[in-house]
């Protein structure tokens, strides 16, 4: 295929797909890839930084890669910190493809009692490496979902406006300019912040889609049904109308499929923007609840300036995936553009 030739010679679209294939194998393997579960709190073991990894046994020089059991000691009475205690009597190895105590397959653990954080821990004393992956469940989902329930219903309106016009056409697009005159975020804060406090972050999460959902498919419609207006013109079109095929099968066998293309690359532009929208609420504090974690309520600890200068390393990971997911989708969706641009296509 011509779109698909197109599509391989270009290296940043393929750059963009390569970090989303990762970005969901990662999210869809939470369970294998984190280390350790995303509520489990460490002993003494709040605000940690990163793990040191020593390479070599300290004794012989051979390559043995291991971790000390690591802990956070009394806090000091003159200057207020907390000095890190190191137990260097108990190496814990690291181990690839082991399992746990509980019998569980892991990407990497250690075989004693040294954690591996290689994020640090948070201030419940979590391994936040734990919680980005298993966050990443959720705030990668937000924008697949909220794509599934939008795309269609835009393109649905759309392509009915288009085929029949007149009243149709003037009452549907009267609703589309109103959706979107709705400034979006706006209309999520309020709405997030009227939510009964006793909800479930299952549900939480459910309502924020299908908000997201319902004001995102209007901009979609007005596009579609100015390109239906274009396409039911055509000869094939006329032909199956002639033939006494029906509106909606006309619409849905014939018209729609022809817009399909740009529904692709709208629906590829478009995820980030669900993504952004989850991310927001969550980080101030609307969206998903503690103890459960996404890249948004993670991010949230950027509001403690204390947090920020300190202990950067938990905020840094959720923001540059929020960024890299964005752009990755980016990318993608320019790549498609381009590829399937009929103009293009013919060459």
């Amino acid at each position: 295929m011509t779109w698909w030739r197109k599509l391989k010679t270009n290296r940043l679209a393929q750059l963009g797909a390569m970090l989303l294939i990762v970005l969901y194998l990662a999210a869809l393997g939470a369970g294998f890839v984190a280390p350790y579960s995303p509520y489990e709190a460490q002993l003494n073991g709040s605000l940690l930084p990163p793990t040191q990894i020593y390479w070599r046994d300290a004794d012989t020089g051979r390559f043995f890669p291991h971790v000390y059991p690591t802990t956070q000691g009394p806090v000091d009475l003159v200057t207020g910190d907390r000095e890190l205690v190191v137990d260097r009597s108990q190496p814990s190895p690291i181990r690839l493809l082991h399992r746990n105590e509980a019998g569980q397959l892991k990407l990497f653990d250690t075989a004693g009692p040294g954690r591996l954080n290689l994020l640090g821990t948070d201030e419940q004393a979590r391994d936040q490496f734990s919680r980005l992956v298993h966050g990443s469940r959720v705030s990668l989902s937000v924008g697949l979902i909220g794509i599934a329930i939008s795309f269609p219903l835009g393109m649905i309106v759309g392509g009915l406006a288009g085929y029949f016009g007149g009243a149709v056409d003037a009452v549907l697009m009267r609703l589309v300019e109103v959706m979107m005159t709705i400034p979006g975020i706006y209309l999520l804060v309020a709405l997030a912040a009227v939510l009964p406090p006793g909800i479930s972050s299952t549900q939480r999460f459910l309502l924020i889609v299908l908000i997201t959902s319902l004001i995102g498919w209007a901009g979609l419609a007005r596009v579609i049904r100015g390109q239906v207006l274009s396409i039911k013109e055509q000869d094939f079109v006329q032909a199956s109308r002639v033939m006494g095929g029906q509106p909606l099968y006309i619409i849905t066998r014939h018209i729609l499929p022809q817009t399909a293309t740009y529904g692709i690359i709208a629906a590829t532009l478009a995820i980030p923007g669900f993504i952004l929208a989850e991310a927001v609420l969550s980080f101030i504090g609307l969206g998903i609840q503690q103890p459960d974690a996404s890249w948004g309520n993670m991010l949230s600890l950027a509001t403690n300036a204390s947090i920020l200068v300190l202990q950067p390393w938990l905020v840094w990971p959720p923001a540059i995936l929020i960024v890299v997911t964005s752009l990755a989708f980016n990318l993608l969706g320019d790549g498609l553009r381009d590829a399937l641009d009929p103009r293009t296509l013919k060459q």
